[in-house]
């Protein structure tokens, strides 16, 4: 799946997933101050918050089952190894492997998962409550994700390499730029937003009404490693995107103006919306956004 081990443990893998990861989220909270009025923290902060974090004690609450502490772990692997795999196919698209974009999507949800396991076993009330409504709105925002992919394979004439979505691309121009891969692309994005965690869709944290949720009893190591696992994911899923729906040449400095748009919607949806309750995210992925997903579907197989 991976050529060796330096690709999952440096580039395009482990570490410089978390070093971007972590930077384009400084970047967010910056941004984020300036839109709100605030000065904001400085732009390195989260390389600092994790370093006092995993210094700091891990408390176990009574009663914790062995998940607890295991969790974490599972989560950072999986977005590790998914950015291997993506960054690998960015880099060589010929060094794809049949079934890569199915294995990234399982991968994708296993962060989401470590989460759920993790909080329903520190038996904390407000923590079960956060991991119901992670169990729910990762239920809703899992289909229009997964039928904006078949539109993309769909278009890549069933291509299920990411490598092969990558050349289909290069040689016919991007998906982005037909009106099934618009639909498709609005649509993912909205689930990538989703499965950050970020406003509106961060229900369940929602720190002003159940205290954090899902992640209220993990502290130290444990909790870096879900901020850790959080940053990957702001690294991967643009590039995911990028890969599925944007790729047309392999120049550095326009896949980097690429990225940049995509981080850049993701930091106006969260600016400009309020959390929504977890019936209302559900509605809102099993209403409109799985019938644009569905419409895109459809329009790929017409051939538009």
């Amino acid at each position: 799946m991976i050529r060796n081990l330096f690709d999952f443990l440096v580039f395009p893998g482990f570490l410089t997933a978390i070093f971007v990861g972590l930077l384009t989220g400084g970047i967010d909270r910056v941004v984020t101050a300036r839109i709100q009025w605030r000065k904001g923290p400085p732009l390195f902060q989260n390389f600092i918050d994790i370093i006092k974090l995993s210094a700091k004690e891990i408390i176990i609450p009574a009663g914790a089952r062995f998940t607890f502490l295991l969790s974490p772990f599972f989560g950072l692997l999986a977005v590790s190894l998914a950015a291997a795999i993506i960054g690998r196919a960015l880099i060589n698209p010929l060094e794809s492997f049949l079934g890569d974009v199915i294995v990234i999507l399982y991968l994708l949800g296993i962060p989401a998962i470590a989460l759920i396991i993790g909080a329903s076993s520190s038996r904390n009330p407000l923590a079960s409550v956060g991991a119901s409504r992670e169990m729910k709105l990762m239920l809703a925002y899992e289909l229009p994700f997964i039928i904006s992919l078949i539109t993309v394979i769909v278009k890549s004439k069933g291509a299920l390499h990411l490598g092969s979505i990558i050349n289909y691309q290069v040689n016919n121009g991007a998906n982005l730029y037909s009106f099934s891969g618009a639909l498709a692309f609005i649509c993912m994005l909205l689930c990538a937003h989703a499965k950050l965690g970020f406003v509106p869709f961060d229900v369940a944290e929602a720190e002003q009404e159940i205290m954090a949720g899902a992640m209220i009893e993990y502290s130290g190591l444990a909790l870096a490693l879900f901020k850790l696992t959080k940053a990957v994911l702001l690294y991967l899923l643009p590039l995911f995107l990028i890969g599925l729906f944007w790729f047309t040449n392999a120049n550095l400095f326009v896949f980097i103006g690429k990225f940049l748009v995509i981080i850049v919607l993701f930091v106006l949806i969260k600016n400009t919306n309020p959390r929504l309750r977890i019936d209302q995210a559900i509605k809102f992925f099993w209403g409109p956004v799985t019938i644009c997903a569905l419409a895109g579907l459809g329009l790929a197989i017409l051939g538009y």
